[in-house]
């Protein structure tokens, strides 16, 4: 649960003021409310107009609330810091006090990576080892053996993949995989 202060609008406001009283000209706004900064460029429609922005070099600065809004995997970090000094872009970081114009900002943005990776690691960990506590499996149900029977019946009589997967209501990917277990040789009995 966000607190007040974590608020789109609350982060928004701040950052306007810091460009206030450092002169910055704001030239666009970039937002994924409600999106984890953990997902890809491809499920965060603000993020991927940023990137786009540097690559234009539409600007000189990036203001930031903090590191976990722009990512928490290490790689995509310091691959995201890489793009964007190699456009001349700097980054300013609020709730770190972070700014990579400097040798030592720099230096500190990638502990900071680091510290987001190991936070979401660490509550990975956490909803794996409840489901463990609760019994509960992460993911899809087993297929009923008696579909996945029928599935194999449709592959033995020539039905292709696709094809079978519509017939019996499965995913193309259910399908082959099914297909794959059929042609991997039988284990002997030793």
């Amino acid at each position: 649960m966000s607190q007040d202060s974590q608020t789109v609008e609350n982060q928004l406001a701040e950052l306007q003021a810091v460009a206030e009283r450092h002169g910055w000209i704001v030239t666009a706004i970039f937002t994924d409310e409600g999106i984890s900064g953990a997902k890809g460029r491809d499920k965060r429609p603000g993020y991927d107009a940023l990137l786009k922005g540097v690559a234009r070099k539409d600007f000189e600065m990036i203001a930031a609330w903090s590191v976990d809004r722009l990512g928490r995997s290490l790689s995509h970090l310091v691959g995201f810091l890489g793009d964007i000094q190699t456009k001349g872009v700097d980054l300013y970081l609020h709730q770190q006090g972070l700014d990579t114009s400097t040798s030592a900002g720099r230096a500190m943005f990638g502990m900071l990576g680091v510290f987001a990776e190991l936070e979401r690691s660490l509550i990975r960990e956490r909803i794996m080892a409840g489901l463990r506590r609760t019994s509960k499996r992460s993911g899809r149900k087993p297929m009923p053996e008696a579909r996945a029977r029928a599935i194999r019946r449709s592959l033995k009589d020539g039905l292709g993949i696709r094809a079978a997967a519509r017939l019996h209501k499965a995913s193309p990917t259910t399908v082959s995989k099914i297909a794959r277990q059929m042609m991997a040789p039988e284990p002997h009995a030793a």
